[in-house]
Formats: structure tokens, sequence, C-alpha cells
């Protein structure tokens, strides 16, 4: 009796450890669909970007700094980013909001906003941006990192 009430404690266990396993292997999403257009984002730390290019456009690079990279594109077919107008803000969990100065970069026929930002080690932002699309339809992306 003892074995079985073991045993299905010791599998109760693995269960519930792999459930916890399953929910942090959660699927992050860097889009969001606006009828034609769809939104693509992402944050990545300033030291991705090579010297170089960061000279070419004048981006710092530190440890402490980020980039919001947002583009627009075509929902079928869209390789390339579309112009388009960007504003918003990161707030971090104790509600101190940063507004975000997009810059629009164009490298060839493609298009996409920077901002720079700072940031602590370990912070979770929460990235609120309004986009005007080509459209003038005006949609607002927001989404949340741990930088």
């Amino acid at each position: 009796m003892r074995r079985i009430f073991a045993a299905a404690a010791t599998l109760a266990l693995l269960f519930l450890a792999a459930g916890a396993v399953a929910q942090q292997a959660r699927i992050i999403k860097n889009y969001e669909d606006f009828g034609d257009y769809r939104v693509v984002y992402s944050v990545f730390n300033s030291d991705f970007i090579q010297p170089d290019i960061a000279q070419k456009y004048q981006l710092v690079r530190a440890k402490d700094r980020a980039y919001v990279n947002v583009a627009v594109v075509k929902k079928v077919g869209g390789a390339k980013g579309l112009s388009a107008e960007m504003s918003g803000n990161a707030t971090n969990l104790i509600q101190q909001s940063r507004p975000l100065k997009f810059t629009e970069i164009r490298e060839g026929d493609a298009v996409y906003y920077l901002a720079p930002l700072r940031f602590e080690n370990e912070e979770t932002l929460t990235f609120n941006v309004d986009v005007t699309l080509p459209n003038g339809k005006k949609e607002t992306v927001t989404f949340r990192r741990k930088l």
C-alpha cells in the first residue's frame, strides 16, 4: 500500500513539474495584424548592433541600452517595410513611464523604426506603440518584455 501511495505521489509531482515547464515554454508573439497590414515588433540590446551600422545611423551601443524595433508590412507578400507614423511609451512594473522616440531607418527597400531605451537589469517593461498605418488608420500595439 505504501509503495502505491509513494508511486502515486511521485507521479503527481512529475505532472505538476511538467505543467510548470509547459507554462514557461510559451511562444512570444512579435506581431499584430490590422486588416491588410501586419505590425512587427521586437526589443533588442544595443550591443547586437554592429559598430559600423551604429556609427552610420548614430545609434548608441551600451549594456544598459536597448532598441524597440517596429515595422509595418503588407500581410500578404509583405517582405519590405512601409512608411508609417510611430509614437509610444514603455512602462515598468511600478508604473513609471518613459516616452519612445522613433527614428525611421531606410535600407534599400526596407523601412523600419527604432526607438532607444535605457533599462535596468532584469527589468520588465510594457510597451504601448501607437501606429498610423499607410491607410491612415490609427492602431495601438501593446506587448511586454523582460530585458
